[in-house]
């Protein structure tokens, strides 16, 4: 088993209310050269959470961050004109606590992220870190 030390936070960067899966991230990857999708968990609109790389398996999601975190993607992330905004759905924001939750529960030295504490970009387009430093804090106590 992988020693998970981060969960990292992602947006596809998809228009919102564009709904798309974990096979198009799929295949999105894939055409990249990848081996297949980058995150271990996609959230869809609906809030329903689907597989992706398996956890046993370093993700392709962060730069240099790969090897000790999860990966989680919700759908959405930028306005119709391509522009950060979080675009979570009631469903997805119960849903991502809910795995949160769940994943530093097993993994109880990591710490949750968004994708922006690593890059330039505005993924997740909200502050996963301040947003769930419940989460990471409440299981550190």
């Amino acid at each position: 088993m992988r020693k998970i030390r981060k969960i990292i936070v992602h947006c596809s960067a998809t228009r919102e209310g564009q709904n798309i899966d974990a096979a198009t991230i799929d295949v999105w990857h894939k055409a990249r050269g990848w081996s297949g999708i980058g995150y271990h968990f996609v959230i869809g609109l609906d809030g329903s959470i689907e597989n992706g790389r398996p956890v046993a398996t370093p993700g392709a999601h962060t730069k240099g961050k790969n090897k000790y975190s999860i990966g989680i993607c919700y759908i959405g992330g930028v306005d119709k004109d391509l522009n950060p905004k979080d675009t979570r759905t009631p469903e997805q924001i119960i849903s991502l606590r809910q795995l949160l939750t769940v994943l530093v529960k097993l993994h109880p030295d990591a710490i949750i992220h968004g994708h922006r504490d690593f890059s330039s970009k505005a993924c997740p387009s909200f502050d996963a870190t301040e947003e769930y430093k419940d989460i990471t804090n409440g299981w550190k106590n």
